[in-house]
């Protein structure tokens, strides 16, 4: 029986893996370098890296600036726009109450607090967990090894909904079914060892009445 629900952030609640590219898109041509999407769904979708060593090494100082400008680039594009993704607050309102629902996002605190200062989503859920709530980043298990320690379930009593081949390795790592929902920008990625895919937000109350 699931008793706890954890969901990613970016690509699951709110669509902003576009935005996220393009910021490190733009960041990297100011420096003469060039970044596309297979490159971008490789490093960063997949291996949770940082497309940033395509133009300067990790940990020089050279790095730290170059993010510190993309990191502001990509604030500043948050607030342009709506995320919430279609179908997501709908599936909220249905689950509420009925599981215990926590978020789970190796996204930056600063970054997240940007998202969800309007997006209306927060009372939704127990608890989040953002990069400085973890010594490791997805696709690593401990992110959501420390959610269901946090929510004291049982792996078999959890589930995770993600929509990226690390998010989706974080869960399996943890022991704890996936399911997985493509976002326009992962839906050609393998997704072997998932619970279950699905085409939209809204079929995961129906997939979890399956489920009990």
């Amino acid at each position: 029986m699931i008793k706890a629900i954890f969901w990613d952030n970016d690509g699951v609640l709110v669509d902003t893996e576009g935005l996220f590219f393009r910021a490190n898109q733009e960041t990297l041509a100011g420096v003469g370098a060039t970044l596309n999407w297979d490159q971008f769904a490789e490093i960063s979708l997949a291996r949770g890296g940082s497309v940033l060593t395509l133009a300067e090494k990790p940990g020089t100082e050279a790095f730290y600036n170059l993010r510190r400008i993309r990191d502001a680039r990509y604030a500043d594009l948050l607030t342009r726009e709506p995320l919430v993704i279609d179908g997501v607050r709908e599936a909220l309102d249905t689950l509420q109450g009925k599981y215990a629902m926590g978020i789970v996002t190796s996204s930056g605190h600063e970054h997240f607090e940007i998202i969800h200062r309007r997006s209306g989503l927060l009372p939704y859920f127990q608890f989040v967990l953002t990069m400085k709530d973890c010594a490791h980043f997805k696709p690593h298990p401990e992110p959501y090894l420390k959610a269901q320690a946090l929510c004291g379930c049982a792996p078999e009593e959890c589930l995770v909904i993600e929509d990226s081949p690390r998010g989706l390795a974080s869960a399996v790592g943890a022991g704890i079914r996936c399911v997985v929902i493509p976002s326009r920008f992962t839906g050609a990625s393998p997704f072997a060892g998932a619970y279950k895919i699905l085409k939209s937000v809204r079929e995961l109350p129906a997939a979890l009445e399956a489920l009990a």
